[in-house]
Formats: structure tokens, sequence, C-alpha cells
């Protein structure tokens, strides 16, 4: 094991054990470990999605005081 890596799995040791859950599945994922089923959309998400990229594709983006008014709006 690397050092960098056994470094990331002590300080995940600290951490609570449901982002210790999710630290695991990513890197299960990336290891190639688990095959998690693909996520199948529904018609109303692809169509919110073709909405966001033809937006992006535009060079529409929030501005910054509205990124943080929707953090500030989830607590975050």
């Amino acid at each position: 094991m690397t050092k960098l890596l056994d470094q990331a799995l002590e300080i995940a040791r600290g951490l609570p054990s449901d982002a210790q859950d999710d630290i695991a599945r990513i890197v299960l994922q990336l290891a190639g470990a688990e095959a998690e089923s693909p996520v199948i959309l529904t018609d109303d998400e692809k169509s919110a999605i073709a909405v966001s990229k033809e937006a992006a594709a535009r060079g529409e983006f929030a501005t910054e005081a509205q990124v943080r008014a929707t953090w500030a709006k989830h607590g975050l």
C-alpha cells in the first residue's frame, strides 16, 4: 500500500460511518470491484439535463451571488 493511500485510510477511519461507507463505495468502484447498475433517468430528468447542456453551450451560468444564495438556502 502506498503512503498516500495509507494516509487517506487513516483519515477516513476518523469519519462517521456513513462517510466511511461512501468512501469505501468510491474506492471499490474505482478499483473495479463493485459493478453498480446504471442509473435509469426519467424523461423529466433527461429533459432537464438537455436544457442544462444547451444553457451551458450558450455560456449561461449562474452568477456567484446566485450560487451563494442557493448554498445559503440549503444551509451550505
